[in-house]
């Protein structure tokens, strides 16, 4: 079958949705609508702000529909849009089943992670944690559970020993985009595979909080670099310098060792852990900017020696 034959309904919400959006249309699905989440407050101004996906949807005059929740009303009108097939990257919403049965190619979800390890919501946030070599993006099926539909494909993607968060989103969703389209073509044809998952494998990768982000230079070196890794941007790893916070934004592993918490150097800012040591390569002290470990350390006048 012809791509620009298929009705292509896309629900998605994020920068990486976004991108995989913008794939199936230069790569001619005929894409008849877009549900994302509703728009926000963002900033300390709290300005209302649309998604990613409706800003690009808006702009490639793809109809935006931004329901509070996708049953009722909003599984009517999926009806009546009636499409072929509906492609999910980070909606943030599960599909009732009465969604779920309307499209004849069925319901294909992008996530970034090789189920049936980290279903949820912070995949990628979780594999940084644990200190993984490896991720990948996976395209199932979807059914009424929580990423536990049949598997079509899996995509394996290496993880960089300092790469972040931010960083990691970028890699997966370039490689990601191009294989979910692919993935598409292969279910509408005929040809793709269907794999049960191992539920016995199953992990699951809950949403990050913010409590979750302090830290104590107790740890183990590897540990707050994991940490570090995995919170960058959000919600920004941690320690408390007095009674204040300093977010800890890069850092990197040094072959050193001390008293946790001590200062081992100032130039670059090293400090000691339980296990190992840290060069603090960018921080962000309560009240300031982002700013170079060492300077920060200039600032503060720290001495070798000094306890954090």
């Amino acid at each position: 079958m012809n791509k620009k034959d298929v009705k292509v309904l896309f629900m998605g919400t994020p920068e990486i949705a976004k991108g995989c959006l913008e794939q199936l249309v230069n790569d001619g699905w005929n894409v008849i609508g877009a549900f994302t989440r509703e728009d926000k407050p963002v900033g300390r101004k709290q300005i209302m702000t649309p998604p990613p996906v409706k800003v690009y949807a808006v702009e490639q005059n793809i109809p935006v529909y931004q329901p509070k929740t996708l049953k009722g009303e909003a599984t009517e009108l999926i009806s009546q849009l009636a499409p072929d097939l509906i492609v999910v990257v980070a909606y943030g919403r599960i599909l009732p089943k009465a969604v779920i049965d309307v499209p004849q190619f069925g319901c294909l979800n992008l996530h970034v992670s090789l189920l049936p390890q980290y279903r949820g919501a912070a995949p990628i946030q979780w594999a940084l944690i644990n200190g993984d070599k490896q991720t990948g993006v996976t395209v199932m099926h979807i059914d009424e559970g929580l990423d536990t539909g049949d598997i079509i494909d899996v995509l394996p993607i290496e993880i960089g020993e300092d790469e972040t968060q931010e960083e990691l989103f970028l890699d997966v969703e370039e490689k990601g985009k191009a294989f979910l389209s692919r993935v598409c073509e292969e279910v509408v044809n005929g040809t793709a595979k269907r794999t049960p998952q191992d539920h016995t494998k199953a992990t699951l990768a809950p949403p990050l909080t913010k409590e979750m982000a302090l830290f104590s230079f107790d740890n183990t070196a590897e540990t707050i670099h994991n940490k570090v890794r995995g919170q960058n941007p959000w919600p920004s790893a941690h320690f408390m310098f007095g009674d204040k916070k300093v977010k800890v934004i890069k850092t990197k592993k040094v072959d050193m060792s001390g008293k946790a918490g001590e200062i081992l150097s100032t130039k670059p800012l090293v400090v000691a852990c339980g296990k190992g040591a840290l060069q603090l390569v960018t921080v962000q002290p309560e009240g300031s900017k982002a700013m170079d470990g060492t300077a920060w350390s200039l600032g503060r006048r720290f001495n070798k020696g000094d306890m954090l």
